[in-house]
């Protein structure tokens, strides 16, 4: 029976910067034995990423919102500066922590209480993301081949589960490549659409989601709600890099650049393709825009789609271990390909409506959960040992954490503006825009503050972690955490 360790200490497994091992750490802390890599690989695997055509069907809806083409290229750099700052510093908590970041939440939410942020935010927005990113994908395929739907779907998937099985190594060296590779193809891209449709794209208040100042901040947050979806895997992939204060430093502004170029980019992109389609779907206006050029820009289409889906597919399956569900990594991996493959044949036909409403819901749980993220890492001592123990402790079911998310989540529910639900406030001011996240955010960061220095609520005859003068004394915070010995499950 193969055995999952999940403990605050790993043992040295032998993998060091290998490309032909497959990755034999999960959820576990990385040992420093292991930590390999360099700060610039943060751009590379956020750039890559980055360039993919969900974020060109985000800037395609400029047109809906009636928006001009400069001011859906200030909403869209606004809030790509925001998204890719916040993932900067989410990044850095990876090198030092050594942990991924769904991981990393359990400590102020507690174990139990981390469960539902996890449960639905990650899992299935792995699995909604990946399905997403193949249909879109498998679309290009299908426009370039005779082959159906169903098949091309098929091959790109069982690429990505190929890749993301073997892991952190294999990932990050053909991110690079790939980005090498969409950046000649994108710039091609870019300069066709550039010279067939121009830059006009006029202000029309008779567009259809007309909302005035309203929909250029709804605009504004959906590359800012992009951005935050990619939130809880941002140290999945920096976890493995030495723990220095240089480190740390560089890798944070590498992964703002990495996340902050694309999207501005592919979002303008977006605009530009809407400025002169004759039709609503982002992929057929492409293939008629790019003309002669046409294959070559899909191609670059169906290969953008293995650069976001090797991630989506290997943060789909650290969520599942995160929950504490005793399957190996590679399960996991097997599980989230099969879901979102079956996910993408179910949601081929309503795509772009299904996009947006997905992105959106999501993004308005993971908001209150970065706030606590970023607040807890910065004032509630989770860099300490104790504060790395705590977070292998099962007994801390729930913590204030969970409290400051669940109050973030709840009270800014009445400005969600969905086609499932919009609520109240944001049916009474439509012209307002979608406020949520930053409502979210504000709340969950207040009720954090006022409750970080409270005695847990798992363990109440310890002192809070922030106030704790032996937070660093590993024993003691081994102690008191109850992780001295390391936690087996079996499979």
């Amino acid at each position: 029976m193969a055995r999952v360790d999940e403990s605050s200490i790993a043992n040295d497994r032998g993998y060091r910067d290998s490309l032909t091992k497959v990755e034999p750490y999960g959820v576990e802390h990385i040992p420093e034995v292991e930590r390999h890599g360099k700060a610039s690989s943060q751009f590379f695997i956020w750039f890559a990423a980055g360039l993919n055509f969900p974020i060109i069907v985000l800037g395609f809806s400029a047109t809906y919102f009636g928006l001009s083409m400069p001011q859906a290229i200030m909403a869209i750099v606004a809030g790509a500066l925001v998204g890719s700052s916040t993932m900067g510093l989410l990044s850095r908590m990876g090198v030092k922590l050594g942990i991924p970041q769904q991981m990393q939440a359990r400590g102020p939410l507690g174990f139990v209480g981390n469960m539902f942020p996890v449960a639905y935010v990650n899992v299935f927005a792995g699995i909604g993301w990946a399905a997403v990113t193949v249909i879109l994908g498998g679309k290009a395929l299908s426009e370039l081949t005779p082959l159906p739907f169903w098949v091309s779907a098929l091959i790109l998937m069982l690429i990505q589960l190929g890749v993301a099985l073997m892991g952190y190594n294999l990932i990050h060296y053909l991110q690079k490549i790939l980005a090498y590779v969409l950046l000649a193809g994108f710039v091609l891209i870019t300069v066709v659409s550039l010279s067939k449709s121009g830059v006009q794209l006029e202000a029309n208040p008779h567009a259809a989601g007309f909302l005035g100042a309203g929909g250029w901040i709804t605009f504004f947050g959906y590359f800012l709600s992009y951005l935050i979806a990619w939130l809880p895997f941002a140290s999945d992939y920096s976890r493995y890099l030495p723990d220095t204060g240089t480190t740390r430093r560089n890798t944070g502004i590498f992964t703002m650049l990495g996340n902050f170029v694309t999207v501005a980019w592919m979002g303008v992109l977006g605009v530009v393709l809407a400025s002169s389609a004759s039709t609503d779907d982002p992929i057929t206006a492409l293939h008629q825009l790019m003309g002669p050029w046409a294959v070559p820009g899909l191609l670059v289409i169906t290969i953008s789609a293995l650069s976001q889906n090797f991630l989506n597919v290997y943060g789909g399956a650290i969520s599942v271990q995160t929950m504490g569900i005793p399957v190996k990594r590679t399960t996991a991996v097997i599980f989230i390909c099969i879901a979102s493959y079956i996910l993408s044949l179910a949601g081929e036909t309503a795509i772009y409506q299904s996009f947006n409403v997905f992105l959106n819901l999501t993004a308005y749980c993971i908001t209150p959960m970065a706030a606590v993220l970023i607040c807890d890492y910065y004032l509630g001592g989770r860099q300490t040992k104790r504060g790395l123990a705590q977070i292998f402790d099962k007994s801390r079911k729930f913590e204030w954490g969970f409290v400051a998310w669940l109050a973030g989540v709840v009270g800014s529910s009445p400005f969600w503006v969905s086609s499932i639900y919009t609520g109240p406030i944001a049916a009474a001011f439509p012209k307002l825009g979608d406020l949520t996240f930053y409502v979210s955010a504000a709340i969950a960061c207040i009720v954090y503050f006022l409750t970080y220095r409270l005695r847990p609520l798992s363990n109440r005859h310890l002192p809070a972690l922030a106030l704790d003068p032996h937070a660093n004394d590993y024993t003691a915070a081994m102690s008191a955490a109850g992780t001295a010995d390391v936690a087996q499950e079996t499979v």
